[in-house]
Parts: C-alpha cells; structure tokens; sequence
C-alpha cells in the first residue's frame, strides 16, 4: 500500500515537472519570438540621408569684364562708371572718369575731342590725374602750353584700332606716327614703366586701359 502510494505521488511529480518544463520552453520562445519582432522593427525603420544643398555655381567673367587693381577707383554707377562710359564716345566717356580728368583737359587743350570721339575704332591708353601730377609742375605746364608738342603726347597713347586683353601686347603705331610697345599677358600689362591699372574698359568706339604715367614718345 505505501510502495503504490510512493509511486502515484512520483508520477504526480514527474508531470508536474513535465508541465512547468513545457510553460517555461513556450515561455523562452515567447520571448525569442518578441524580441525578434523588436530587433526587426528596429532595423526595418527607414534612415533618412541627410540632403546635400545644391553648391552655388560661379559666373564665369565676361569677355568684355574690365580688370586691374585701379577699376575700384571707377564709380559704381552714373555715366562715370564702366557701364556709363561704354554708352558714350571715348573722349565724353572720359570726362565722365573721376580719374581721367586731367587727361580730358589736355584732350581739349590740344582740340583733340572731335578726332577722338568720331574715330570708328581706338585703343587709348589713358594716363590717371596721379600719373600727371608726377610730372614736375613746371613741365606739365609747358606741355599744355605747347600745343604741338601736347598733340604728341596725347596721341602717343592712341592706337588706331580695338586691342583686347588677347591682342595688346606687342608693337603698335600710334596716331603720333610712333610705335607703342606694350608687355604682359593675361591681367598684367606695362608700356615701359608704365603699368595698366584698369584695362578693357569699353566705350561706345574705343577699348580704354589705365595707366599709371604718362608716356613719353621720342620727341
């Protein structure tokens, strides 16, 4: 009687082990099943790419552009301005230059106006108020004084015909009957010691480049 009491109570205990083993594998895969479904979720979520802004594109320069260290000197706006002075001929273009009007006194001294302003096609290489004031007083005033000799100089900085940056190194004559030798290339020009300050600025029948001294032709 007690051997089958002891063996009825084993068995109980056995399938009780059975069931608590059983609850606790469900119990395990529950877990694995939800824990997957986490890890899933998580990596299935869309990463956004951050959105790279569009890089601002640079205008290339115009061929026309003027260039040279002297061209902020030039009014920003007005019939002064490069904008202004290329509606106008060289010579009106000119007396609109807060820089040039020296050299616009000396045009009209020598009663060159006229022949600069109905030329149909000029290169003027075009000396700044400090260029002139470089020169000794007393010489600058006989140079205005002497017509002749004034109609010279001035026109030793004209050539006949448009030069652009491409073109205007080398030998060039002159309205003077001379030759103009100019070196450099790219942005950077001289005439002897003379340097362009502001070169291709256009006017309505003209190319202008600034320069910093007058230039003297052999007189």
């Amino acid at each position: 009687m007690n051997t089958l009491l002891r063996t009825r109570t084993m068995g109980l205990a056995a399938l009780a082990l059975t069931a608590s083993m059983g609850l606790a594998a469900c119990g395990s895969e529950s877990d694995t099943d939800s824990a997957a479904e986490t890890t899933t979720s998580e990596t299935s979520e869309p990463t956004e790419e951050p959105t790279e802004e569009p890089m601002e594109s640079e205008e290339p320069m115009a061929a026309d552009a003027p260039f040279g260290p002297g061209c902020a000197g030039v009014p920003t706006s007005g019939e002064g301005s490069v904008e202004g002075m290329a509606d106008d001929p060289v010579a009106t273009a000119a007396s609109n230059n807060p820089l040039l009007k020296t050299l616009v006194a000396a045009v009209g001294e020598a009663g060159l106006v006229d022949t600069l302003n109905s030329a149909e096609a000029l290169t003027v290489f075009a000396p700044t108020d400090d260029a002139f004031a470089a020169i000794p007083k007393k010489d600058l005033n006989a140079l205005l004084a002497d017509k002749e000799a004034l109609t010279t100089v001035l026109t030793h900085h004209v050539v006949g015909e448009r030069l652009s940056p491409e073109d205007v190194a080398g030998e060039h004559e002159t309205l003077a009957g001379d030759m103009l030798t100019v070196e450099g290339e790219g942005e950077n020009f001289t005439i002897g010691e003379a340097s362009v300050v502001c070169g291709n600025v256009q006017t309505a029948n003209a190319t202008v480049y600034v320069v910093d001294q007058v230039l003297m032709p052999q007189m």
